[in-house]
C-alpha cells in the first residue's frame, strides 16, 4: 500500500555469534554486520538500550551504516520500567532521550518500554507514566509503544489509556505472555516468539503466511479476524507495522524475517 502504510519486519539485534556462518557469511567482519542485516532485513529493534545509555557516536554510527529507509526501533531502559511506582520514571525517560538516540534522526522507529511479567496494571500510575513519554523532541516526532506481560492488561481501561496518549499496545505473539491485538495508536507493533529449530525459515509456511497476512491486514487498518480484541476499534485506518521476530529459536530469526519480507513484498 504504497503512500499509505509500510510494513518493517526485523529482529532484535545484529550481534549474536551462532548468525556467524549460519546467516552472516563466513568470514564476514563483525564490524560489517550491522551493514550486512540491514541490507537484509528492513528493520531492527535495538536491545542494549534496555540494560544501559549507548554513546550518541553509537546512533550516529548505526544511523551511517543503514540504507535509506531503514529504521531502527529503541527498547526504553528498564530503569524507566521496573519500579514499583511508575510515575516516578520522569528522570529516566529524560536521560535516555539525551543520551543519543535522537541522533538516528530519520531512522528512529518506535520506543518500546518493556515492563516485566510481575507489573500488574494500576490505572492511574500507568496513566502517569504514559503522561510523561514526550510526543516530539526539537521538532522529531516520537513514536511509544508498551510491552505488558501481565494478565490484569488484559482490560478495555488500559486499551482507552493507551489510545488516549496514542500509545501502541504489543502484540506478542506464539508466546507465554498475554496477546492483545486491539489497535491504540498510529502504527502497530508486533513480536513474535515462535521459531524452531526447523525448517531453517523458523517457521514453517503456513505459519509464515499467517503472520504475513495478518501484518498486511494490520496495515490496512483492520484486526485479523483470527485475533481477539478487547475493545474493537471501527475505524479502519491504514498503519504501519513493526514486526519483530524475536526469541524462540534465535539462530533462525533473521531466516523467518526474511521469509515474512518476501511474502508480504516489503
Amino acid at each position: 500500500m504504497p503512500g499509505e502504510s509500510r510494513i518493517f519486519i526485523g529482529v532484535g539485534g545484529w550481534t549474536y555469534e551462532p548468525w556467524r556462518g549460519a546467516f552472516y557469511p563466513a568470514g564476514l567482519p563483525q564490524k560489517r554486520e550491522l551493514e550486512y542485516m540491514s541490507r537484509a532485513l528492513t528493520s531492527i529493534e535495538i536491545n542494549g538500550t534496555y540494560y544501559g545509555s549507548q554513546k550518541p557516536e553509537s546512533f550516529i554510527k548505526w544511523r551511517e551504516e543503514t540504507p535509506e529507509g531503514f529504521v531502527f526501533s529503541v527498547k526504553g531502559p528498564r530503569f524507566a520500567t521496573n519500579r514499583r511506582v511508575l510515575a516516578e520514571s520522569g528522570e529516566s525517560i529524560a536521560r535516555f532521550f539525551a543520551s543519543g538516540v535522537l541522533e538516528l534522526k530519520q531512522k528512529l522507529g518506535p520506543i518500546n518500554w518493556q515492563f516485566m511479567a510481575t507489573k500488574k496494571f494500576d490505572a492511574e500510575d500507568f496513566g502517569k507514566f504514559l503522561a510523561l513519554l514526550p510526543r516530539e523532541i526539537d521538532g522529531q516526532h516520537i513514536r511509544h509503544a508498551v510491552e505488558v506481560r501481565h494478565e490484569s492488561f488484559r482490560t478495555p481501561d488500559f486499551v482507552a489509556l493507551a489510545r488516549e496518549h496514542g500509545v501502541a499496545i504489543v502484540l506478542a505473539g506464539d508466546s507465554e505472555f498475554p496477546r492483545i491485538a486491539d489497535i491504540s495508536a498510529d502504527f502497530v507493533y508486533l513480536r513474535i516468539m515462535g521459531t524452531q529449530e526447523r525448517p531453517k525459515t523458523g517457521y514453517a509456511g503456513k505459519p509464515l503466511e499467517l503472520w504475513a497476512a495478518r501484518a498486511e491486514t494490520l496495515a490496512a487498518g483492520r484486526v485479523p479476524k483470527d485475533l481477539e480484541t478487547i475493545a474493537p476499534l471501527a475505524a479502519k485506518v491504514p498503519r504501519d507495522v513493526f514486526l519483530y521476530v524475536i526469541s524462540g529459536f534465535k539462530e533462525n530469526n533473521p531466516r523467518a524475517a526474511q521469509a515474512l519480507i518476501e511474502r508480504v513484498g516489503v
